[in-house]
């Protein structure tokens, strides 16, 4: 669950610091914790407008990927730039500023139960803009259309199917009009047809709002149906980047195991004995 101060940041929207060029490069990053190496030298870069996947098995560092892209964590040796722009020579203020670029749907959707559907969608848009409330209803509306949902404004989310509320958590990441997408396992606990009308979603995103995505998942037919590029993060790095078609087509024994799904391999799995 998202929490209140962690939303706050991804929509933040205050003075105008001019963004001159979308694009996010990650540089030689490491991260721990508590003396475990999660990130252990990646590097990753992401071109404007480009569709990046990054796969990799549960617990690889995916999301601790996603959370240095947006500023949320800091790397203990390397750099973050987002836009030609160095995270860590930044204060507060410029990243607040820098993160209002982003939308981001989270994997469990992460709506707030107690506000209906246009107050999620439009929970950025009021705090931190000048429109009113019937400004902010409309603009949700027509968010929500635009991901293919009509007469759910006044629901609460307890309402909403599963895929309805991903729906949702994606017309909220787009209310800001956002230049960065970034996907946290979109397909996650949704069926083979809702996780494909999510992924048509995800392409229609960048098709009509021009942006630049990065997503983290294990679902390699969302992977190779959204990416223009794959990068597999396994044992902390980039261990292989690559088109769809030369994903699929590797003959990297670490990425075959993955992306075929099989136990047997080079990848070994924790707590389980060979």
């Amino acid at each position: 669950m998202v929490s209140l101060n962690m939303f706050f940041h991804l929509t933040c929207q205050s003075w105008q610091f001019e963004i001159v060029n979308e694009m996010i490069e990650l540089i030689d990053v490491h991260k721990a914790f508590a003396g475990k190496a999660v990130l252990r030298g990646v590097n990753l870069k992401v071109e404007k407008g480009e569709s990046v996947v990054v796969i990799g098995g549960s617990g690889s560092g995916k999301s601790v990927l996603l959370k240095h892209i947006i500023g949320l964590l800091k790397p203990d040796q390397g750099t973050v730039m987002v836009s030609s722009i160095d995270l860590s020579e930044v204060d507060e203020d410029g990243l607040n500023e820098i993160r209002k670029k982003f939308g981001m749907l989270f994997q469990s959707a992460a709506l707030f139960d107690s506000m209906t559907v246009w107050e999620n969608v439009g929970f950025g848009l009021k705090r931190h803009t000048l429109l009113t409330e019937e400004e902010i209803k409309d603009t949700a509306i027509q968010k929500l259309r635009l991901v293919g949902l009509v007469n759910v404004a006044d629901l609460m989310p307890s309402e909403l199917s599963g895929g309805m509320r991903k729906r949702v958590g994606l017309a909220r990441a787009i209310a800001m009009e956002p230049e960065i997408l970034l996907y946290d396992e979109p397909t996650t606990g949704l069926d083979p047809i809702m996780a494909d009308a999510i992924n048509e979603l995800i392409i229609k995103m960048r098709e009509t709002l021009n942006v630049t995505s990065v997503a983290i998942t294990h679902d390699m037919k969302s992977a190779y149906k959204i990416a223009d590029t794959i990068a597999m993060l396994y044992n902390g790095e980039i261990v292989a980047k690559g088109t769809p078609e030369e994903i699929r087509n590797t003959s990297d024994p670490v990425v075959r195991q993955f992306i075929e799904g099989r136990a047997e391999g080079p990848i070994v799995l924790e707590g389980v004995e060979r």
